[in-house]
């Protein structure tokens, strides 16, 4: 067993390493097989060998010596085993380090002969005018040094060389690009210092086109033209080269042409290779260009410009489609905005019309879709021109609102005479639906009806009618303006005619609100303006009442709808409010110049007699002015219910002032008596509603019919002059028309002032009782 061991170390520094595991496996299970061995042998023979035991114990030793052995001999070749594996991982990562070295030295030489390749062909190119090639060969030439920036050291001074190299031969591409697309379109601008207002402006503006290149240059033997835009495209610079040239083109041609009438554009020297626009002059009365002169003048030049410079394919798009792409959202809002806003119908007979607008513009955009201008279906312009009757609705709302809110601001003295007689000019309206058959209803029944009416007592002629007055010319151009529009209303859209019947209230609304502000201080100052704008109040009140029900039935309103009738209180409040304003001024200003007067009392005295008489003329002279003021003006009751009025305040205040004095002489009872028979004498002169003087005696008859305190005053007056005797007699036990006039206190106050204190005045006061 020991012989084998060692046979097996010796020989184990001959063993190949490549069958060194497979040996000591091999060797391991043959340490096993004999420890098996050995173990079965000592079992079965262990009875029988006993005297021999210290013979087995001997052989166990050795076999665990074996195994000792074959452990050591395990560790060893590990040990050989790891370092030779080490070895060769090292030995494979050198390798590889420098496998990579070579190969980015040969990438890196394979990028610069691309470069060197690229370039040369770059020159080339550009030499011949071949400017796609050139483009491309740079983009080739871009890349090499992009791949050349990847590389670990990008600080090598020949990438750096070669970036600064490459950006200056780009620079090079785009000036000489930029050289021939400035001979392709050629412009001729006004000068920077014109301001760009008039039409003169413009007509210094040309642009010359060139496709560039011929077919007898030999030297071109390319197109040019696409060669030029097609080199921008793959520098991307042509985006910017169309957006430059889109925002000129509009500036000084497109716009232009949209917004003036006058204005022309005219081709001129039209040939294969180029074509000069030019813009013209022609004197024309519109203030605004028809839709069809604006889509002609526009598409010459647009079609102009695609079949010498835009008719361009570029990565299956169309140059002629990035222009539009550029310009058309800006081109239509002007068009819109410029052209078909001023040519939406004013009137709703001619929304018929309009039809020939909208199939110019449908033809308008397919011609522009046709040259790539234009992708797309409906576009804002199209929708526009289709819905004209919501702009017409909406245009027709906004001019009447701004026609309604001139007549509000103009001036109000000019102004027209209402009659009973007087009648708002409305238009046939056509019969509403159920009209027919309740007329041929009511002719059936008619005779009945006609019967049954014959006895029934009739409305007079004047009911519902207005009084005569005068109201402001542009008030009743307001009125004729709502029922202008209502008529419109009438035979429009549905959706336009609640519009425009809202735009009616709404001029009413605007009235109620921008009149009395925008003339707030006129009606104060100016009484004249004042009863104006009472009368213009109650006039629009008055036909308020009706106009609804006369455009009711053919109004596509909602049942319960109000029509005008809620706003007749609002406007019957207005103007009483602004009259009765002017009315307190009046009142202020006559009790001013009545507290002058001192009291009325000590009228013995010269001076004091002078203040008071002054002031009593003074009083009938701003009376007097009123009357004339307010005459043809009020209607009769209102001008007569307003001068008896403040004629009654005039009144009140004297007799109040006569009652408040504790004595007064026969001098003073005299003048006081003077004072009261001018007022009595003057006051029902100031009556004169109506210019025809004859007519007026019935009115300055009536004096105590406006004049509450009139009869006070003629009772005072007699007081003032008579006895008491005569004062009793009148008093009559309170039945008299003295007690009708004052209170029991009263007279007897007034009797304390005027008579010293005798029997008889005490008899007298024992009968002034009620």
């Amino acid at each position: 067993m020991s012989s084998f061991v060692t046979e097996v170390l010796a020989s184990s520094g001959k063993l190949e390493k490549d069958d060194l595991a497979c040996k000591i496996s091999k060797l391991s299970r043959k340490v096993e097989e004999t420890k098996e061995e050995v173990t079965d042998m000592i079992n079965k023979k262990y009875i029988e060998f006993i005297p021999s035991m210290e013979g087995a114990e001997e052989l166990l030793d050795q076999v665990e010596s074996v195994s000792k052995d074959i452990d050591l001999l395990k560790s060893c070749i590990d040990n050989e085993v790891q370092q030779n594996l080490h070895d060769a991982v090292t030995e494979y990562a050198k390798l590889k380090q420098q496998l990579e070295k070579n190969t980015a030295v040969i990438n890196l030489l394979q990028h610069l002969q691309e470069f060197d390749t690229a370039v040369e062909e770059y020159h080339r190119a550009l030499q011949e005018k071949n400017y796609v090639v050139a483009a491309k060969q740079h983009g080739t030439a871009r890349a090499s040094v992009d791949a050349l920036k990847a590389w670990k050291d990008t600080e090598l001074p020949l990438v750096r060389a070669l970036s600064s190299e490459i950006t200056i031969q780009r620079e090079n591409l785009i000036y000489h690009l930029g050289e021939e697309w400035q001979k392709l379109a050629v412009w001729k601008l006004p000068s920077t210092k014109t301001e760009l207002t008039s039409v003169k402006s413009f007509l210094k503006t040309a642009l010359h086109l060139n496709r560039g290149g011929s077919k007898a240059d030999e030297s071109v033997p390319h197109a040019l033209l696409p060669s030029i835009l097609q080199a921008l495209s793959v520098q991307g610079e042509l985006h910017k080269k169309i957006k430059l040239f889109g925002q000129v083109l509009f500036k000084y041609m497109l716009k232009p042409l949209i917004i003036y009438p006058s204005l022309t554009v005219e081709v001129s020297s039209q040939t294969e290779q180029g074509a000069v626009l030019t813009l013209q002059c022609e004197e024309t009365k519109a203030e605004h260009p028809d839709p069809s002169q604006v889509y002609t003048q526009v598409l010459t030049v647009l079609k102009t410009l695609h079949e010498h410079l835009f008719d361009v394919s570029i990565d299956e798009k169309k140059v002629s489609e990035i222009l539009g792409d550029l310009i058309w959202e800006e081109m239509s809002e002007c068009i819109i905005r410029e052209c078909l806003v001023h040519s939406i119908p004013t009137n709703s007979s001619q929304l018929a019309e309009y039809s020939e607008v909208i199939k110019q513009t449908e033809n308008f955009e397919n011609s522009l879709k046709e040259m790539g201008y234009l992708a797309g279906d409906s576009t804002d312009l199209l929708k526009y021109a289709r819905n004209v009757n919501c702009h017409f609705a909406s245009k027709k709302c906004q001019d009447v609102i701004v026609a309604a809110r001139k007549l509000m601001t103009s001036e109000m003295h000019n102004t027209v005479k209402i009659t009973p007689e007087y009648k708002l000019s409305i238009p046939k309206l056509p019969s509403p639906s159920g009209e027919k058959e309740r007329k041929e209803a009511g002719k059936k029944s008619g005779h009945y009806d006609q019967q049954s009416l014959e006895n029934e007592k009739q409305l007079s002629p004047s009911t519902l009618c207005l009084p005569v007055c005068r109201i402001s010319e542009s008030v009743q151009q307001l009125m004729e303006l709502a029922i202008q529009t209502l008529s419109e209303a009438v035979g429009s859209s549905p959706q336009c005619a609640v519009q425009l019947f809202y735009t009616v209230r709404n001029i009413f609304h605007l009235f109620y609100d921008v009149v009395p502000t925008y003339h707030k201080d006129n009606f104060l100052k100016l009484p004249h303006l004042a009863a104006i704008q009472h009368n213009n109040c109650m006039f629009i009140a008055h036909h308020l009442l009706t106009l609804g029900f006369q455009f009711k039935p053919h109004l596509p309103l909602k049942d319960g709808v109000s029509y005008f009738v809620d706003l007749v209180p609002g406007f019957r409040r207005l103007g009483a409010r602004c009259f009765v304003a002017q009315m307190n001024v009046q009142k202020a200003e006559m009790l001013e110049r009545l507290s002058t007067a001192r009291n009325f009392s000590s009228l013995d005295d010269e001076d004091n007699y002078s203040v008071a008489s002054k002031a009593i003329r003074q009083v009938i002279h701003q009376l007097r002015r009123l009357g004339k003021v307010w005459q043809d003006v009020l209607p009769v009751n209102i001008y007569c219910k307003a001068i008896g009025t403040l004629l009654n305040t005039a009144i009140s205040e004297l007799i109040n002032k006569i009652m408040m004095l504790e004595d007064i002489s026969n001098v003073d009872g005299e003048r006081l008596r003077t004072l009261c028979q001018t007022i009595i004498e003057e006051g029902p002169l100031v009556f004169n509603p109506l210019p025809d003087e004859n007519k007026n005696k019935k009115y300055q008859e009536a004096v105590p019919v406006y004049v509450k305190k009139w009869m006070t005053l003629k009772e005072i007056s007699m007081v003032l002059n008579a006895n008491l005797q005569e004062i009793v007699d009148r008093w009559a036990e309170g039945k008299g028309p003295l007690a009708v006039e004052f209170s029991c206190n009263e007279m007897k106050s007034l009797i304390r002032a005027l008579f010293k204190n005798t029997e008889r005045r005490a008899a007298a006061l024992a009968k002034i009782v009620k």
